[in-house]
């Protein structure tokens, strides 16, 4: 693949534009390593600040290139609650006022990364740290104010439970093309083998949108029924997949055998005759597609709730779901069980 395209290339033009010292972060995350997706989300966040810095005219330089250390280390509470401010407004007319406070939480996480590591994880030739006041301690994440039942109810309607799951798969594979045009229905068959099996991996597995985005093609073994993946904060794990799958996946592997190409990844697309990985939002846009057409418009990670709530409703294991999503407890898991109650209601009053 090469690296004009994809999260390495992107990273490292954002690279020519920071000061050195964010650099230095970003080379020591590289190295726990954090995902580079994750550092490219983040990159895309410090560019953000650091511009707002010298548009509020906190700095005043050409470029942020210029931003130093003591400016950074100066910015005053007031002056990051207005970029705190700045950026819910800005969120809000953007995704409307209940959608924004989990990417407004993810700005505010960035920028605490980098002053934390910028106070507490560097040293000068003195073997002092860059900077000792961090401001960035007196800014908290607020909380999304909302109950399980509360997002359980948001979730409802919106999971393809039970039979619903083969019923998707299988409308993808025998009847979207008949409401598409021409036009879209060439590039549909073109796709379809490797769209059903990224489709049926979601609703096998419960990955998340970054972590199919990574599997190579020796990373997935369909004897043994398992794949490896890259987890969040560079966790290496290798997750069960359910077998209704494997039929997508193996026509998949074999259409995906005779591309001539040296492209480690597994899930490619042709892009201007250029056969690159897949992206996240290449993903987004084909889940959203065939989800739409089908029942309605959900994201990649809908279909890991769809996922863990059958495998709940089937296990009746917090843990099991908890160790097959990834995660280092079974609180987030918690959801799952409120999901599976209001299915239970929703079945008791069909019968």
């Amino acid at each position: 693949m090469s690296e004009n395209h994809g999260y390495r290339y992107n990273v490292n033009k954002h690279m020519q534009e920071f000061p050195y010292y964010v650099n230095e972060y970003i080379q020591s995350k590289s190295t726990v390593p954090l995902s580079i997706a994750s550092i490219y989300a983040y990159c895309l966040e410090f560019k953000k600040y650091l511009q707002w810095m010298n548009e509020s005219n906190i700095t005043n330089h050409d470029n942020i290139k210029e931003i130093t250390l003591k400016e950074m280390e100066n910015v005053t509470k007031r002056e990051l609650e207005d970029f705190v401010l700045h950026e819910r407004l800005r969120l809000e007319a953007k995704c409307g006022s209940n959608t924004h406070t989990s990417a407004l939480n993810r700005s505010i996480a960035a920028i605490k990364s980098l002053y934390n590591y910028l106070c507490e994880q560097t040293e000068d030739i003195h073997g002092n740290t860059y900077m000792t006041r961090n401001v960035s301690r007196l800014i908290h994440i607020r909380k999304k104010s909302e109950t399980l039942h509360y997002r359980a109810a948001q979730l409802e309607g919106k999971l393809f439970l039970g039979d619903e799951t083969k019923a998707f798969l299988e409308f993808v594979e025998q009847d979207y093309e008949k409401s598409v045009s021409n036009r879209a229905k060439a590039s549909f068959k073109k796709n379809k083998k490797r769209d059903l099996a990224i489709l049926s991996l979601f609703l096998s597995s419960g990955l998340r949108c970054a972590e199919l985005v990574g599997i190579n093609l020796n990373d997935l073994n369909l004897i043994t029924g398992k794949v490896s993946v890259m987890r969040k904060e560079g966790k290496k794990d290798v997750v069960p997949i359910a077998h209704f799958s494997h039929k997508y996946i193996t026509d998949y592997f074999d259409a995906r055998s005779s591309i001539d190409t040296d492209v480690e990844a597994l899930f490619i697309t042709d892009y201007n005759q250029t056969i690159r990985k897949i992206s996240n939002a290449s993903i987004n846009k084909l889940v959203a597609k065939y989800s739409e057409a089908y029942k309605v418009r959900v994201t990649p990670h809908t279909l890991r709730h769809t996922f863990a709530t059958r495998l709940y409703n089937v296990s009746h294991s917090q843990v099991l779901v908890s160790n097959q999503l990834g995660h280092s407890s079974t609180k987030p898991t918690e959801l799952y069980t409120h999901i599976v109650s209001a299915e239970a209601k929703d079945a008791l009053r069909k019968l």
